[in-house]
């Protein structure tokens, strides 16, 4: 299994947290702050091993990103099978990312489903950012705790979670429906485009209904991660009421 780079205290922190399988821990040789310490305390207590490393040597293996004098090599991150996502979902709110190639975007979003507590995110396996350093870092750590479906098909994978009950509802700037006067509390797939061109005909065709955010005039959208940070937070809103 390939490797990947968690650079900067707060995302090696979250890995931590989440129980990710992290090959073994680098800092900054010299560095003993408090922080440092506790990440070490933690490591150690995960049975991950901590090198102590010059500055250099971790410039190497970060490769550009900004690290702090901590790193971790982690595992791959693993993703599931559509099947075993649904079936592991207690909150019954996933989201599809339809076309998005950023990964800032999808960094973005990452983020802003695991703040809703989104129970995973389908990721098509062709035109779509992949699971990198970059999308990692804008995370910021959230991708230790979002799961993933990597799908061949998301039209395919839309019809499979509708023919397991789950609602699929496409943001469309276009659509009809405000966001705020459909109910989202049934198990529900929130679909999110890219910006600008937003759904794929044959993706907004799948969904069982279309909404939008209202936005004031002289702004024509939002991006794909503002949007679907709303939409899902608007699902926890409904379903708190």
């Amino acid at each position: 299994m390939s490797a990947r780079i968690l650079a900067g205290p707060h995302a090696v922190e979250e890995a931590l947290r989440a129980g990710s399988p992290l090959r073994y821990l680098a800092m900054e040789r010299g560095r003993r702050d408090h922080r440092v310490h506790a990440l070490a305390v933690a490591a150690r207590a995960a049975g991950v091993e901590v090198r102590w490393e010059a500055a250099a040597a971790l410039d190497r293996l970060a490769g550009g990103l900004r690290h702090q004098g901590v790193l971790a090599v982690a595992e791959a991150k693993a993703t599931l099978a559509l099947e075993d996502l649904l079936q592991a979902a207690p909150r019954r709110l996933l989201v599809a990312a339809d076309g998005i190639e950023d990964p800032q975007n999808l960094g973005a979003l990452l983020r802003a489903a695991g703040g809703a507590g989104v129970d995973g995110l389908l990721l098509p396996s062709r035109r779509a950012a992949g699971l990198t350093a970059a999308v990692e870092r804008v995370s910021a750590g959230a991708l230790e705790h979002v799961r993933v479906a990597r799908v061949g098909n998301l039209a395919q994978a839309l019809e499979r979670c509708r023919a397991a009950g789950w609602w699929i509802v496409g943001l469309d700037a276009a659509a009809p429906t405000l966001l705020w006067q459909f109910d989202l509390r049934p198990a529900t797939v929130v679909v999110v485009g890219s910006e600008g061109r937003g759904l794929h005909a044959l993706i907004r065709a799948k969904c069982d209904a279309l909404v939008r955010i209202p936005l004031a005039a002289g702004v024509a959208s939002l991006n794909a991660a503002m949007a679907a940070g709303i939409a899902l937070f608007e699902v926890v809103r409904q379903r708190q009421a």
